[in-house]
């Protein structure tokens, strides 16, 4: 089978095509056929080495496909189901073996690239508005890079709750996708934390989330009310910098957390909510799902380019 593996991490030269045996699922795994896989900016962040994973390595951890077979013990799943998953290394590729505990269904009638393009960035929405920072109504937040994979979401499940939402993005291009997404508020990122003053009559957002990092991470404290949070979940402009938490007590005794999707999803039961939720609000239309952009699984390196380029809106795709 085809596959993108990196044997020594770096820049998009380090994308490698080649050609692997198919895997055999073991002990309670199921091999999937992929029909689609996501690209996310953590598979840039381990292809560069940002984050260190031994090496070689297959690229890439969110897919959707069909299940093909299921190692011994395998009961939750079948040949013939059609499921998504995220989080398991190994999906940049045309098989992948999945733990079967890792696998949800998809619901019949949504097309499985709609399935992986929510799988992450709605599971990652999810758990910031509804666990990490509980939004409220009538409470204001700030959605960074609005029309972005999670912006885009994070916005339309912010304004589903009732809160008032102010989003940035680089043109005025994104900007109008996060406006129709529902923002209140649409702002370019300069001087975005002035503005995010001015319309809370100085009293500063309820809550930042900041998935850019190290270009907005000063902005992002000096938006923030008086004990506000500030959810770092990303760092698509770089990792911040180290800092002295005493800035935190400068600043009105603000919160800061760093969390991850693998912190959100540590059960059985959580991991099929999260997912549940965002498959059936988009089989049902309250959820839109917006597929940027869509690059054969040979051009990895060009859809890393787009995505670290800021030149997609919403999700991008690799397709087998």
């Amino acid at each position: 089978m085809k596959a993108i593996r990196v044997h020594q991490p770096g820049g998009l030269e380090a994308l490698q095509l080649e050609d692997i045996p198919v895997p055999t699922p073991g002990e309670g795994q199921a091999l999937v056929r992929l029909q689609a896989i996501g690209v996310n900016f953590i598979d840039t962040y381990k292809r560069a080495g940002l984050y260190s994973v031994p090496t070689p390595f297959t690229v890439g951890e969110e897919g959707a496909g069909v299940v093909e077979a299921v190692g011994p013990g395998v009961t939750r799943v079948k040949p013939g189901d059609r499921v998504v998953y995220s989080n398991v290394q190994g999906s940049y590729a045309e098989y992948a073996v999945v733990p079967a505990d890792k696998l949800v269904h998809i619901p019949a009638g949504l097309d499985p690239k709609i399935a992986v393009a929510g799988m992450l960035q709605g599971m990652t929405a999810h758990y910031l508005v509804y666990s990490t920072y509980p939004l409220k109504t009538g409470e204001t937040c700030l959605v960074h890079a609005g029309a972005g994979g999670v912006g885009l979401l994070l916005i339309q499940m912010a304004k589903r709750i009732g809160a008032t939402v102010i989003a940035t993005a680089s043109s005025e291009e994104k900007r109008a996708l996060a406006r129709e997404a529902g923002a209140d508020y649409a702002l370019p990122y300069e001087g975005f934390e002035q503005k995010a003053r001015e319309i809370t009559g100085g009293k500063g957002v309820d809550v930042v989330y900041d998935g850019v990092g190290q270009s907005t991470w000063e902005g992002s404290l000096n938006s923030l009310r008086i004990r506000g949070m500030l959810v770092l979940y990303g760092q698509s402009s770089g990792p911040v910098p180290p800092f002295n938490p005493q800035v935190l007590n400068q600043k009105g005794g603000l919160y800061l957390t760093r969390p991850s999707l693998w912190h959100y999803t540590q059960t059985r039961e959580e991991l099929e909510w999260r997912a549940g939720d965002v498959m059936r609000w988009a089989l049902e239309g309250q959820l839109k799902i917006r597929i940027g952009a869509e690059f054969p699984l040979a051009q990895a390196a060009q859809a890393h380019r787009a995505l670290q380029g800021r030149e997609t809106t919403g999700k991008v795709l690799l397709i087998p």
